[in-house]
């Protein structure tokens, strides 16, 4: 996350979806864009580590309009207004394993989108790019094609060491009141994922022994100049998942579609025409 970019929450009405997953019920935060396009192909936008649907702001809208189909975006537990984290509650080193294995396929059975049949394109952020090449992974007769944009698969040290730069920033800046726009519980989304980073314990967290199971297509897009992680992420993506297109933007940083969003728009909007297309990606 850019901690120093400019926070502005826009006015949205999401919906909410009542699931159960990891033995708890919980009420996850949605919101669908451009819904009346009911047979057009649906994209899943899977946020970052400190994000949520309002945080998106309107990419989600543009990124659909330029490809010509309809979107969902979706807090995770413990973002946004979905269901808050209570604060001596710890994610598990595999926390995102969860999400890809457990709570997308309940959230797609309780809004009634049949991923088999409808197989959907995922649009993940950081970790949410990380959950999205899990599930591709886990389901892979459930999903068309998956755009990561600066995904991690393994833990690097300027990883951690500007997740350590963040923590300090929330506790001496205004980075608190500026994220709590986007958080009904701002301390249960900050922490769950600054905590989790910081554990000696997920140092070792790797999923790259998952990427050779991604069948669909792939595009890996990172900045060069990502301040969370090296290009041997997306490469690494590409090494054990051939049929990933890489996407390396020159002056842009952890967030492409921030960033550079022409750039990425198009990027989408390409990658989703071509998965109709023989001789796809």
């Amino acid at each position: 996350m850019n901690t120093a970019a400019a926070i502005d929450a826009p006015s949205l009405r999401p919906a909410f979806a009542d699931i159960e997953a990891d033995g708890r019920a919980l009420r996850l935060e949605c919101l669908w864009i451009a819904s009346e396009r009911a047979t057009a192909p649906l994209l899943v936008f899977l946020h970052e580590g400190l994000g949520s649907v309002a945080m998106w702001k309107d990419w989600p809208a543009q990124v659909c309009k330029a490809a010509g189909c309809r979107g969902l975006a979706v807090s995770r537990y413990g973002y946004g207004q979905s269901t808050p984290r209570p604060l001596q509650e710890k994610w598990p080193v595999d926390f995102m394993h969860r999400e890809a294995r457990d709570v997308l396929p309940a959230l797609f059975a309780a809004l009634g989108v049949d991923a088999l049949r409808d197989k959907p394109v995922l649009f993940g952020h950081s970790d949410g790019g990380s959950i999205a090449l899990l599930y591709a992974a886990m389901h892979p007769e459930a999903v068309a094609g998956i755009v990561v944009a600066a995904p991690h698969t393994f833990v690097e040290d300027v990883t951690v060491a500007n997740i350590a730069l963040a923590r300090q920033a929330y506790l001496d800046t205004d980075l608190r009141s500026r994220l709590a726009r986007y958080h009904a519980d701002v301390d249960s989304a900050f922490w769950g994922w600054n905590d989790i980073w910081l554990n000696p314990d997920f140092r070792r967290w790797n999923i790259e022994n998952y990427l050779s199971d991604i069948a669909c297509p792939v595009l890996a897009i990172q900045g060069v100049d990502d301040e969370y992680g090296s290009l041997a992420q997306i490469r690494g993506i590409r090494r054990h998942a051939p049929q990933t297109a890489l996407l390396e933007i020159p002056g842009c940083r952890h967030s492409p579609h921030k960033d550079q969003p022409a750039i990425v728009i198009q990027a989408v909007a390409d990658f989703i025409d071509a998965l109709d297309k023989p001789g796809r990606p």
